[in-house]
């Protein structure tokens, strides 16, 4: 056996050494491709901006129909005190009857909510959670 004074080669990779000793093992082969999926996770899909844009609807009618009865109320309150001390019926003033109605309007946007919800918005996040839970199930088996 000779001795060969001339420098290591340089690595053919960077995880490998510039040099190897018989008892060492070799280098581990690179990881295989993991499988792609054929589309795209559920966090880049696009049932995902139809839902927010469905919450986004949803929020806006109830909080609209709760506020901008509010905030008419309050309009008339300030710019037209003739209408709101006007009597409706046996001496009910105006002003009272729309204050006393603020608490069913409040029912109906929660009741709208609700409504929409039940109707748009928990089926597309029925179908989601149901696309996750399979993804989920798909990457456990990989």
């Amino acid at each position: 056996m000779s001795y060969d004074p001339s420098p290591p080669s340089p690595p053919s990779s960077p995880r490998e050494p510039s040099y190897t000793y018989p008892w060492q093992p070799p280098a581990p082969e690179p990881p295989r491709p993991r499988h792609v999926p054929h589309r795209e996770p559920v966090g880049h899909h696009s049932d995902l901006r139809v839902l927010r844009g469905a919450y986004r609807l949803q929020r806006r009618t109830a909080t609209l129909t709760a506020l901008g009865y509010f905030t008419l109320f309050l309009v008339l309150s300030a710019f037209a005190p003739s209408v709101m001390t006007s009597t409706v019926a046996d001496g009910v003033p105006t002003g009272l009857l729309l204050a006393l109605l603020q608490l069913p309007v409040t029912w109906l946007a929660i009741a709208l909510y609700e409504h929409t919800a039940r109707r748009h918005v928990d089926p597309l996040a029925e179908r989601i959670r149901r696309t996750a839970e399979l993804d989920a199930r798909r990457g456990a088996v990989r």
